[in-house]
């Protein structure tokens, strides 16, 4: 027989505990046991047969990569981010967003689950929930019964709705899918795009035709040419012009150093040269001097015949023989000299060379006067045509920014229509895989019901009664004195409660047939049967 440990709750001090003695207890708490049990069991039963049956429609999302919505840029070749796989991230925020709050109100009010029928639901009532309230318990009571989950190693969730009737739990459901699927287009691309696309291509469309409008009067007032190529044009001018009046200027100063060379030339240069030079003696002076002399030299002779030597005629005579013979021998040194002469022609070419470069110099410097004129004309036509040409560069950037802009807005709303069009048709990169369907067995079944209450009614009832036993604290078996008081036990005597009853005299002192007296106490020593209460005996010491 197998013994257990019991202890005593009024000494906290254990003894062998058998288990005919477990059955002892089974027999003494019977009623209690009994109780239990049939409560439990009639609870369960009326469970079975009361409680309504739950039937559970799912319903499952796919989350797919199938779609890329271009990002929503100034650019006009929008970043397009693409990746194949789906994140744990982005699993747990469709999640989320099937249980958030639009989508549960969404669907409440769509299958009126906030018109549940409530006790004294009357307007005039005082507790008479306000509608606010009947969809926030609605909401909360949906919460409670919903199931969303991320089902492991796929790209799908699991949703899961249990009611009592399951045509109701497939409608919650469809509408709580349709619901999602909204909310899902609201909170992946914002509302509105198209329409602010298309405001901003019409605005951009007009200011590109004010601009053009622009450049088309600008033309018509420059006579059609453009300024950039008529400043092009000018300045190409310009620089000839200039570099011409430099050159000018440049000559200028060499035909005025050649005047001043030539003017010195022509100071330093004879206006003629001597071309033939021819000495000869005076020959009508001589033969006149000469015949002088010879007619004095007669006139000596004849007067030597009448005077003296001496005589003042002979020597006047003779002086004036000296005088002509000296005037003879000084023309006879002094010949007479014959010189030829030309005009130089050297001097004759500086002449010329300084007259025209004089002339030249008066050409080069009214060239000069009329260059530099015209070198400021292009000068300024060319800050003129400068101007222009950056009010004509102003207007051609305004037309090409807002052609640009124009054609990244139409581009933007092709986009744009394009994702609505994929809206409309719900091409989305989340679809319905699994419709949800009207389920047609419940999940709580009657019998796995009844199962675990029988489990419970008995582990309740043996609980009650071990508890019971165990709050008592009588003595029961020799056992429990032995192990309380902690001194051996004598006798015991078992105690029948049907003795007193129907066998006890009227002094109670007679014995029955079961060998017990009248004051029902047994005289042989042993143990009491199970389901009799017994006295136990003082015990004896030692």
């Amino acid at each position: 027989m197998t013994n257990y440990e019991f202890t005593s709750p009024s000494s906290g001090r254990g003894f062998p505990l058998s288990t005919r003695d477990l059955l002892a207890i089974g027999f003494r708490r019977k009623r209690i046991l009994l109780t239990c049990l049939v409560g439990m069991v009639v609870g369960t039963v009326a469970a079975m047969v009361l409680l309504p049956a739950k039937y559970e429609a799912q319903a499952r999302i796919l989350v797919k990569r199938e779609r890329v919505d271009p990002v929503v840029s100034a650019e006009k070749n929008s970043p397009v981010m693409v990746r194949e796989e789906v994140t744990e991230e982005e699993l747990n925020s469709e999640v989320e967003l099937i249980e958030s709050d639009d989508v549960l109100r969404q669907a409440v009010t769509t299958c009126g689950l906030d018109r549940k029928k409530e006790l004294f639901a009357l307007d005039f009532w005082p507790f008479a929930l306000s509608p606010e309230k009947r969809i926030a318990e609605a909401v909360s009571d949906m919460r409670g019964k919903l199931k969303v989950e991320p089902i492991k190693k796929t790209n799908m969730i699991r949703i899961a709705y249990t009611s009592s009737n399951g045509q109701l739990a497939a409608r919650v459901l469809n509408v709580l899918a349709n619901a999602y699927l909204e909310k899902h287009l609201a909170v992946q691309r914002a509302p509105g795009q198209l329409q602010f696309f298309e405001q901003e291509t019409e605005r951009y469309q007009k200011n590109l035709n004010d601009a053009e409008e622009q450049l088309k009067k600008f033309a018509d007032e420059r006579g059609g040419v453009a300024p950039q190529l008529a400043r092009d044009i000018t300045l190409q001018k310009l620089n000839e012009f200039s570099a011409e009046l430099e050159k000018i200027r440049a000559d200028m100063a060499g035909t005025e150093q050649r005047i001043r060379d030539l003017q010195t030339q022509a100071n330093s240069t004879p206006g003629r040269l001597t071309t033939a030079i021819r000495e000869s003696d005076d020959a009508a002076v001589l033969q006149q001097l000469k015949s002088t002399l010879m007619s004095l030299e007669l006139k000596r002779t004849e007067l030597l015949t009448k005077f003296q030597p001496g005589y003042r005629l002979v020597q006047e005579v003779e002086k004036e023989i000296a005088d002509t013979r000296t005037a003879i021998t000084a023309e006879e040194s002094k010949p007479l000299r014959e010189q030829t002469t030309d005009q130089n022609p050297t001097y004759s070419w500086i002449s010329t060379e300084l007259a025209k470069a004089k002339s030249d110099y008066s050409a080069l410097q009214a060239r000069a006067a009329a260059t530099e004129a015209t070198v400021q004309m292009y000068q300024t036509n060319a800050h003129e045509l400068e101007e222009k040409g950056l009010i004509q560069q102003d207007l051609l950037r305004t037309a090409k920014a807002n052609e640009d802009n124009y054609l990244l807005y139409l581009h933007k709303r092709e986009e744009a229509r394009m994702s609505d069009a994929l809206d409309q048709t719900r091409i989305l990169n989340v679809a319905l895989a699994d419709q949800p369907a009207v389920p047609v067995i419940p999940i709580n079944s009657p019998w796995m019901l009844g199962l675990v209450g029988a489990l419970l009614a008995v582990t309740v009832s043996i609980g009650a009664a071990v508890t019971t036993e165990y709050l008592d604290t009588s003595f029961r078996t020799p056992a429990e004195v032995s192990a309380e008081l902690n001194i051996p036990v004598l006798a015991a005597i078992p105690y029948d409660k049907t003795n007193g009853a129907n066998h006890h005299n009227g002094n109670g002192n007679g014995r029955n047939g079961n060998g017990h007296n009248g004051n029902g106490r047994s005289e042989k020593p042993g143990y009491p049967t199970p389901g009799d209460q017994q006295d136990v005996s003082s015990p004896v010491p030692r």
